[in-house]
């Protein structure tokens, strides 16, 4: 059939699945957005309050789903507000299509309105992208970069349309839906190397990250800690890919990760890497990183190994099916002395952890638990809210944790519930600090609209915390711009915006605020108001190495 490049282009979102989109039309968009008003009954559009939000929220609607997020926008300002959503997607390997339209062909580089060169701006933060100059080229186009966006180490692919593409007419034949790339293990000599290299190891570590996720290698790892006697730690992508309560989890790893997972990780002889890049956050001072232990890297993305630390053995390949493999080599044992070892570090952080009564951050977050069901996905924005949630929360199934890693993006989480909730089709959860909620606090527009079902939980301390924590240790106190002084009554914004919410000063208060939170049909926000000088324990001060970690806090405040 002959269609228009703006029919063609809707019709291609629905033949690859594609069950709703995020976004905010203009000028030249204006096509697409009437192909989606032609095919409404098929494609859900979620229009937002602002372009980045419309991308964060196809981030969360990908990172819960594991597929493709989808976002659109219109040219110049549209897209480039688009850019930090497609960077924290491109930064954490989340699939993403974001598709943005541009002046007609004849006008490009000509400086016409609201043109901008998008495929230009984007190209160091996108796996691709396109740009399209013949409709006949553009289902095509489409299903590529389906393709590329989900295939191997995932990521955001950016199509450019113009205006005089998404008009003109050609013919259209409907596809198949198409597949990722066949996945391949790692090569048969690695795998034997690193069998080798674990059955000789007598403190193993299993360090796993957003690639075990990616790769469903869920119950895979969870094989292999068992075969070989050992703990397991994670990145921050890593959360919820194992259930929090299992005895072998000891947490995140890290800056600020739980002390018997950094501790049993630095004194490991065998750190047993999958799915996971080694940065900053994770190895403090490089050259004092785990100087003991042998490095096991396996990565689908071959740029990974010895990027950063040098691995003892290198494996590219996908996790699942390079574990799958190397299971049957392994020998079955039992490790006392290392099991032992890591059930000190274990009782030492219970010493750690803090037990004071009031409306603490640990208490709120556990207060928080209490109320999760297993498929209900938490967001958060960045901070020491991220870090406190990252620590406390507790999570039954994969995928259920949306969070900003790499890029830090504070705003980014607001939407990314939004696109959570209509990824699980269930209640989301956005923890958030009065600093990051002041970037997407506009998003409560949307949830507003559609009758989101999200419960917001502001840590509200009335500074940019994770900032004063720094200014506080290393900075000799010099708060610069890191009080807020504003007046924001967060209750009585929720109100005005046509949702509901109340401030809490108690757990009791919290735990009730909660109770009716997620009682609600729709956006419920809760002002829950902690102190300014709380701080994110334990610490790794920056340039430091596990013999410099911070447990408890040294200063007089």
């Amino acid at each position: 059939m002959v269609l228009s490049g703006s029919d063609i282009l809707v019709k291609t979102l629905i033949e690859q699945g594609c069950d709703t989109v995020f976004g905010y039309p203009g000028g030249q968009i204006l096509n697409v957005y009437d192909s989606l008003y032609t095919h409404q009954n098929e494609i859900n559009h979620i229009l937002t309050a602002h372009e980045q939000g419309a991308a964060h929220a196809a981030d969360g609607y990908a990172r819960t789903t594991g597929k493709v997020g989808v976002v659109i926008s219109t040219s110049g300002p549209g897209a480039t507000n688009l850019v930090t959503g497609i960077a924290t997607a491109y930064l954490d390997s989340i699939p993403m299509v974001a598709i943005c339209g541009n002046v007609p062909t004849t006008q490009i580089g000509t400086d016409s309105f609201q043109e901008i060169d998008i495929t230009g701006v984007t190209m160091p933060i996108t796996k691709h992208n396109y740009f399209v100059g013949r409709v006949e080229d553009l289902a095509d186009t489409v299903r590529e970069a389906f393709k590329l966006a989900k295939s191997g180490r995932p990521g955001p692919v950016l199509i450019d349309v113009p205006k005089d593409v998404q008009i003109a007419k050609c013919e259209y034949e409907k596809g198949v839906t198409v597949e990722k790339d066949t996945p391949f293990s790692a090569k048969d000599v690695r795998i034997e190397e690193a069998a080798k290299i674990i059955n000789a190891s007598s403190r193993p570590f299993i360090y796993f990250g957003g690639g075990v996720i990616t790769a469903d290698a869920e119950n895979e790892v969870l094989a292999l800690a068992e075969k070989i006697d050992a703990p397991m730690g994670c990145s921050l992508m890593g959360l919820s890919a194992i259930p929090t309560d299992h005895p072998r989890f000891l947490g995140m790893q890290g800056m600020h990760g739980h002390y018997a997972s950094s501790m049993s990780m630095h004194n490991a002889d065998v750190i047993i890497s999958l799915g996971v890049r080694f940065n900053d956050r994770v190895t403090g001072n490089r050259s004092k990183f785990a100087t003991g232990a042998k490095v096991v890297h396996v990565d689908v993305d071959g740029s990974e190994l010895n990027k950063t630390v040098n691995s003892f053995c290198g494996l590219r390949g996908d996790v699942k099916l390079t574990l799958q493999k190397l299971l049957p080599l392994l020998k079955q044992e039992r490790k006392e002395e290392w099991m032992a070892k890591v059930n000190a570090f274990r009782a030492e952080e219970e010493n750690y952890l803090d037990n004071r009564d009031g409306l603490t951050p640990r208490r709120a977050i556990l207060t928080l638990n209490k109320y999760l069901g297993e498929n209900t996905a938490v967001c958060t924005d960045v901070g020491q809210h991220q870090m406190w949630s990252a620590q406390s929360l507790n999570f039954k199934t994969a995928r259920r944790f949306a969070s900003s890693g790499g890029l830090g993006t504070m705003g980014y989480g607001f939407g990314a519930a939004i696109g959570a909730a209509y990824g699980t089709g269930e209640r989301s959860v956005l923890i958030t600090g009065d600093g990051s909620f002041g970037m997407n606090l506009n998003e409560l527009v949307t949830a507003v609209r559609y009758n989101v079902p999200v419960v917001v939980m502001i840590m509200n301390n009335g500074v940019l915390g994770m900032v004063r924590q720094w200014q506080t240790l290393f900075y000799d106190r010099h708060y610069s711009n890191s009080v807020l002084q504003r007046k924001t009554d967060f209750a009585a914004f929720a109100k005005a915006f046509g949702a509901d919410g109340e401030a809490v000063t108690t757990p009791e208060q919290l735990d009730a605020a909660l109770g009716r939170a997620f009682n609600t049909e729709g956006p419920y926000i809760i002002d829950c108001r902690i102190d300014k000088d709380e701080f994110v324990l334990p610490m790794l001060p920056p340039g430091g190495s596990m013999d410099d970690i911070i447990t408890k806090l040294e200063v007089d405040l």
